[in-house]
């Protein structure tokens, strides 16, 4: 029990830091761009207070957590959001434009800790041996965390990020038509996620498209990243 403990810590505490890095990211892409919006809501903050989203990193994650400790004894998924960095585009020279760069900072800065992360494994062999075991589990989790946020923002369904850098690439008429689909774009992943492939096996099939594609995606990534580090996997 302390071991599963210990995990569950470890990894809370890099996806923590994976999600307010990557929030802080849009921030501070838009003060460049030349919005203070989130400057002056004190978003521009590395405190994980600041960028917490009640239902989307509370309790969602929590039921998540509860849920698959009661009934399979361990964590294999999880799902949640933060607080969305205020952003007021009309301040950007091209709005189009500027929305696209501040939505890639976030994925942009995940795949920069992922990479940081694994230049920190070349560290290890100098970790107090008594410190060694927790000190691989946090580097594995942190770039693991970094990689799967990154990758899944970058899904083309607006809010996500990925869905803003489309609407910033798109001809104008099809960004637009694009962009509409914000409305119900959370509504679209979660019907995604959780409800396509459990109804999917009620009929005794396997349907679940985002988890099979960063299934394939994320080990191909984090091998890019341990060689882009220097590391052989």
């Amino acid at each position: 029990m302390t071991g599963l403990i210990s995990d569950i810590l470890i990894g809370a505490i890099a996806t923590i830091l994976a999600i307010t890095l990557h929030e802080a990211a849009h921030g501070y892409a838009a003060w460049a761009l030349g919005d203070d919006t989130a400057k002056l809501a004190g978003r521009l903050s590395l405190n994980p207070l600041r960028h917490i989203d009640r239902v989307g990193t509370i309790i969602l994650p929590g039921l998540l957590l509860i849920g698959q400790l009661v009934s399979i004894g361990r964590v294999v998924f999880m799902f949640g959001w933060a607080k969305p960095v205020p952003v007021a585009a009309w301040r950007f020279r091209d709005p189009r434009r500027g929305m696209m760069l501040v939505a890639a900072a976030g994925p942009a800065m995940n795949f920069f800790l992922a990479w940081l992360g694994a230049l920190a494994a070349w560290l290890l062999p100098y970790v107090n041996a008594g410190a060694i075991v927790p000190a691989t589990n946090f580097i594995q989790d942190f770039i693991l965390a970094n990689v799967v946020l990154g990758l899944f923002n970058l899904l083309p369904i607006p809010p996500l990020d990925g869905g803003r850098i489309i609407v910033g690439l798109l001809p104008l008429p099809l960004a637009q038509r694009w962009a509409r689909m914000e409305r119900a774009g959370i509504a679209i992943v979660l019907l995604l996620i959780f409800i396509v492939p459990e109804a999917s096996r009620q009929f005794g099939w396997s349907f679940d498209p985002i988890h099979d594609l960063l299934n394939r995606i994320v080990p191909w990534t984090m091998r890019l990243v341990f060689n882009l580090a220097g590391q052989s996997v």
